[in-house]
């Protein structure tokens, strides 16, 4: 039976069909121009934003199961060290490309610098679909992985962090990698380890927590509670689940979530405690097979397109295109993925009267906490749970704040006004430091 399960599910994830296929580095691109014509940012300067510091291509070959040798793909970016050591996630997915990840390194720059945080902007990826792959071949491609990428990466250059389809097991493999062939422990050369390998409490649930924290206040803003408020929420992983489970318990009704797998509407709101306890115990943590009274299925399309106060988008860039911008009837986008919303449907939302709030404030929870967890390998100094997530709230409400303020002072978006505070803050720290030699 379990066999079968297991079946139905890769089953599932293989027919599932692929994101819109947008650029991500071209929409990366275009951000900065149109912010920097705000800012009067002189072209120069505008070349120097636009590109990566560092780019490391690396080929991966790792001994299979089955005996045979696979080569992969994979990446590191350092978009940006103006401001500080680089800073951002892994990724494994099938269509991870250089492109991708320069445009996520970039946009980790502008969301360090928009929370204040001293780091800069850096990703890794690895195009593979790690669903094919057994716990060995994982783990002997994270280590080989981190030895190619080891001259890039350290505690005071290049700190790497957990993404799309990495968890604290791979972030463990990756720091006693490092401290294997430095040959000295080398806890804070990656953020999102297990506690019990310098990890620090509450990173795991970070980025989930900052977006609910976020919708809160935006909800405040807009003379609305959070208490009754519809909500949709597209991506059921980390930060998806737990943005949901918080909101839910805050007295939001979720009405809508989804995965790769499947997607779920229950007009009085689903039982989110009840479908991360299915995920937590389904093959490949998929939605795939649930089922519950008044929850019926619905497409992951229809997802993006219900009428709710909120809309949560949680999985992968390239979402929200011009071609369905005009069909999404929530009121507020809170980005919980990474450049979900192109530029395109950005003016169309714009249009509509959609207040969208961007993946550099909503989802930088996570990069919070990394820094929290880098602190306190630094210093061998831990704290507990409820320190971590004060400080987090904190620095969440004080970063929103100022975008919120900044945007009606320039009477601009709010991601207009996120990109040009970040921006500002690393051009300042460039002119400061001057262009060597």
């Amino acid at each position: 039976m379990l066999r079968e399960t297991q079946e139905r599910a890769q089953s599932v994830v293989e027919r599932a069909p692929s994101p819109p296929q947008v650029n991500a580095y071209e929409m990366f691109q275009t951000q900065v121009d149109l912010v920097g014509e705000k800012l009067s940012l002189p072209s120069d300067l505008l070349a120097l934003l636009k590109v990566p510091e560092r780019v490391l291509e690396v080929s991966i070959p790792i001994r299979m199961d089955n005996g045979q040798i696979q080569v992969f793909q994979g990446y590191r970016v350092q978009h940006s060290s103006a401001r500080g050591p680089c800073k951002g996630g892994i990724r494994y997915h099938p269509q991870v490309t250089l492109d991708e990840v320069k445009a996520l390194a970039g946009w980790m720059t502008w969301k360090c610098a928009v929370v204040d945080i001293p780091f800069g902007g850096g990703k890794g990826g690895i195009t593979c679909d790690p669903t094919r792959l057994s716990l060995g071949e994982l783990e002997r491609l994270t280590r080989r992985y981190t030895a190619m990428i080891l001259p890039l990466i350290g505690p005071h250059h290049d700190i790497p962090a957990p993404d799309v389809n990495t968890s604290a097991r791979e972030m463990n493999w990756v720091m006693d990698t490092a401290s294997v062939l430095r040959g000295e422990p080398m806890y804070a050369v990656v953020t999102g380890k297990d506690i019990a390998v310098g990890g620090t409490r509450g990173r795991r649930e970070a980025t989930g927590r900052g977006v609910a924290i976020v919708t809160q206040e935006i909800l405040e803003r807009l003379g609305h509670k959070v208490q009754g408020a519809t909500v949709a929420v597209q991506g059921f992983g980390n930060v998806g689940s737990v943005a949901a489970l918080l909101l839910h318990q805050a007295g939001a009704k979720v009405i809508g979530v989804s995965d790769v797998s499947s997607a779920f509407y229950c007009e009085r709101g689903l039982n989110i405690p009840e479908m991360i306890a299915y995920v937590n115990h389904s093959p490949h943590r998929l939605l795939a097979g649930y089922s519950a009274p008044g929850a019926r299925e619905i497409s992951r399309e229809e997802l993006l397109t219900l009428d709710v106060d909120v809309l949560i988008p949680a999985a992968l860039e390239g979402q929200i295109t011009e071609k369905n911008a005009d069909q999404v009837r929530a009121r507020v986008i809170v980005e919980g993925a990474n450049g979900p919303t192109t530029p395109e449907a950005d003016v169309i939302l714009e249009e509509r009267g959609v207040t969208v709030v961007p993946d550099i404030l909503a989802n930088a929870g996570g990069v919070v906490v990394s820094y929290f967890e880098w602190v306190q390998n630094l210093q061998c100094f831990y704290w507990d749970e409820e320190e971590t997530n004060v400080r987090l709230t904190r620095i969440m409400r004080r970063a929103f704040q100022e975008v919120w303020e900044y945007a009606r002072q320039r009477k601009a978006s709010l991601r207009t006004a996120a990109l040009m505070i970040g921006i500002e803050r690393v051009v300042q720290a460039i002119r400061l430091r001057g262009i060597f030699p």
